[in-house]
């Protein structure tokens, strides 16, 4: 197979644009379950920013693969279109931090917990950040329909994934530890 463009050293601003406007079209018509109905693109924007922002990640690889790390389960994206469109390490990455939607949601998230120390570097940076923004977001604009229990043990089961990256990425790490310390109580 041909080199992509993507494949090549070159602007690594380029390939996250591409990347950040692949995913906002895949994304389109997604919102997240927040009472404001959010555009699920804020969803990958906010790992970049995460990643880059408090964490200083400067590899883009690890970027793309954040705002590209839903498309393959909540899309139509195919592995083969991601590799083709970004390379082989980007949907690598992408692919370590996917759920097997064909296993129940219960099954996904003992794997998820099961998985976690075995992940590659940049995908536990991925995985981390995924994590963050997701418990910030539990905090601060819960889904409307999950109450103070669900809440809660989504702060848990989390924290149970985090647990298993721990030792990737010491600032990111605090990082969780902080928006885990505002977890909702009894």
């Amino acid at each position: 197979m041909p080199r992509r463009r993507s494949d090549r050293p070159g602007d690594p601003l380029a390939l996250i644009l591409k990347a950040l406007a692949f995913s906002a079209h895949k994304h389109r018509d997604q919102r997240r379950k927040d009472p404001q109905a959010s555009p699920y693109i804020n969803h990958p924007i906010g790992l970049a920013n995460v990643l880059r922002n408090e964490g200083g990640i400067r590899d883009e690889a690890v970027i793309c693969a954040a705002l590209l790390h839903d498309t393959v389960e909540d899309t139509e994206t195919t592995p083969e279109e991601l590799q083709r469109e970004f390379g082989l390490r980007i949907c690598r990455i992408v692919l370590e931090v996917t759920d097997d939607q064909r296993l129940p949601k219960q099954e996904r998230k003992r794997l998820q917990i099961e998985h976690a120390p075995h992940l590659s570097r940049r995908a536990k940076l991925v995985k981390l950040a995924d994590k963050i923004c997701n418990l910030r977001d539990v905090a601060n604009s819960p889904p409307a329909r999950w109450d103070l229990e669900r809440r809660r043990q989504y702060f848990e089961w989390a924290k149970q994934v985090v647990d298993g990256l721990r030792g990737v990425h010491a600032r990111l790490e605090r990082t969780f530890d902080e928006v885990y310390s505002q977890r909702p109580h009894p």
